[in-house]
């Protein structure tokens, strides 16, 4: 996607239900019982469940980074895969989001899944995936997004739209349809490794379950927050 509060006061989201019952959807709350042993095991489930409800774009984020002036800055990007190991995600290298990444590598992951009245919250560090890392999700993308990735120094400053679709069409003849593209020196993946990740269950009068599970040496210990 890479498009680039709580503005109720109360510590939870403005769309959180406040009706009688739990939710429009009338979703059950959150209890430990029913917790996954593992943030990824959770996450996993809870990312089908928003696919199978057809939420589009289930798998976007938003990423939050600080600069090396403490400025916080955040964006939407797409979650192209996770593991035990981490979340991953694609983007230019000489963007807003790697720079600040270089130089300060904790960040934020934030999934709003609104209309399920869920949310889920990764914290951890993030690294770069290594060039054999990163080029089969490169080259497993449209022909058209790999050329995007060659004409877009992301987070540039540019004088017109006419300058970037002029940069596109010389690389259109560049590497005509059914070529191969190769991965820019400037693109890549990261990896977040998680070590808190929360989720967050609307529930009715603004009670909202929030379960938090962190990393303990190789457990997770699990806490349940204040809504």
């Amino acid at each position: 996607m890479n498009t680039d509060d709580h503005p109720s006061g109360t510590g939870q989201p403005a769309w959180a239900p406040e009706a009688d019952g739990p939710g429009d959807l009338g979703e059950p709350g959150l209890e430990e019982a029913i917790l996954a042993p593992d943030p990824v095991a959770q996450f996993s489930g809870w990312l089908a469940g928003a696919a199978a409800a057809g939420l589009p774009e289930p798998n976007a984020m938003v990423l939050s980074t600080v600069t090396d002036a403490g400025r916080p800055r955040a964006r939407s990007v797409l979650l192209k895969s996770h593991g035990q190991d981490g979340f991953i995600f694609y983007t230019n290298r000489t963007s807003a989001k790697a720079q600040d990444l270089s130089g300060n590598p904790w960040a934020c992951l934030l999934f709003p899944w609104y209309a399920l009245h869920r949310q889920v919250i990764i914290q951890g560090a993030v690294s770069p995936l290594s060039e054999a890392e990163s080029e089969p999700y490169f080259h497993s993308r449209t022909h058209g997004s790999q050329l995007g990735a060659w004409a877009s120094r992301q987070s540039s400053v540019i004088g017109s739209r006419a300058v970037l679709d002029d940069r596109y069409a010389r690389l259109e003849q560049r590497w005509p349809e059914g070529t191969i593209v190769p991965m820019p020196s400037f693109w890549g993946g990261y990896r977040l490794r998680h070590d808190v990740v929360e989720f967050w269950q609307g529930r009715a009068n603004r009670l909202h379950d929030r379960l938090r599970y962190r990393r303990q040496g190789t457990h997770w210990a699990v806490e349940r927050l204040a809504p």
